[in-house]
């Protein structure tokens, strides 16, 4: 592997001149760093990131830790900050902790190894778990839809109760007054918006949104359709299904049509975060969400703008999600169903 020394060699100019063409850190002049800029081209010279951090303090390096790559939901969110990330300068490690908790805490460790800049993070595990990880961050950190009380982090995040409650509410609008929810894990903050919204949408029209009707999974496509075959199987008065994200919703569509109800004519189901691929499977899927890689977006410009100013108040930005009509919701058939 090339050094500094045989670029400076080649030029026939001190390894010291060298360096600062590389780094910019003293004027040189035009043909000298001519010299320079053509051996470092002619043997393929890298620089030492590790060297260059050790002496400026900073790698231009993000960590970007996700719960699960194969949810399309985050796999549009790290495009969205990666793309932000990119144009201010800095480049992106992406992990994925596969919604282990200690995963995620080897590799923030693995993170923090490796020096890098800042972080952000869509946790894996319950509050306690992602307490202990900010307890071992020593950067700058931004959070997506995950709020930690006592954490020194910017938060962005999508309106998750308002979002459960205007997708409820449109089939609230169609005539359903018997609809489901399938939620994610109890213990996570974003399951207790969204059915907090499904409860406040019913509520809201005198109705009782029943406990019979609520059914936990685990935000997968299979949970989701475990989730709603075993719903419908107890509860077969229900004419629609709120489902906590799409993965569930699809997992739905597949439910139903494996029973025999036919969506929307005889189940409505909608879903949330309104991925793109919701829009491909058969019916497309009716949600309701922001766009997933502008809400990647502004994470990565809140970690940015915190990595340089780290004296800024923290912020929480909150986006307004909006209901996305598909092909999967209807009238009920009949008024007796409703």
């Amino acid at each position: 592997m090339s050094t500094i020394k045989d670029v400076a060699a080649l030029a026939g100019v001190s390894f010291t001149t060298v360096s600062h063409v590389l780094n910019n850190t003293r004027p040189v002049s035009a043909e000298a760093r001519a010299r320079v800029l053509a051996a470092v081209d002619e043997i393929g010279y890298l620089p030492s990131a590790v060297a260059r951090s050790l002496r400026r303090s900073e790698t231009k390096i993000v960590g970007v830790l996700v719960p699960n790559v194969r949810n399309p939901f985050f796999a549009e969110l790290v495009v969205g900050a990666e793309e932000w990330c990119r144009q201010a300068g800095y480049s992106v490690f992406l992990c994925n902790s596969d919604n282990d908790p200690k995963h995620q805490q080897s590799y923030l460790r693995t993170l923090l190894e490796k020096r890098i800049d800042g972080l952000l993070l869509s946790s894996a595990g319950d509050t306690e778990a992602l307490a202990s990880t900010f307890r071992h961050a020593s950067v700058p950190v931004v959070t997506v839809d995950r709020l930690v009380p006592g954490a020194r982090a910017d938060r962005v995040s999508v309106n998750n109760q308002l979002g459960a409650f205007e997708v409820v509410r449109h089939l609230l609008e169609l005539g359903h007054r018997r609809i489901g929810c399938v939620s994610g894990p109890g213990e996570f903050e974003v399951t207790t918006e969204r059915v907090a919204g499904w409860r406040s949408a019913m509520e809201q029209r005198g109705l009782a949104a029943r406990p019979e009707w609520l059914a936990e999974s685990d935000f997968s496509t299979a949970g989701g359709y475990e989730a709603v075959k075993a719903l419908l199987t107890r509860q077969p008065e229900l004419t629609a299904v709120f489902t906590c994200n799409d993965l569930m919703g699809m997992g739905a569509l597949r439910a139903a049509a494996e029973m025999g109800r036919v969506v929307p004519r005889q189940l409505s189901v909608v879903g949330f975060d309104a991925i793109e691929l919701g829009s491909y499977v058969y019916p497309a899927l009716t949600s309701v969400g922001c766009s997933i890689r502008e809400l990647g977006r502004e994470a990565g410009r809140a970690l940015i703008e915190r990595i340089e100013n780290p004296q800024a108040p923290f912020k929480d930005l909150q986006l307004v999600p909006q209901v996305v009509l598909r092909e999967s919701t209807a009238a009920p058939s009949s008024p007796e169903l409703s």
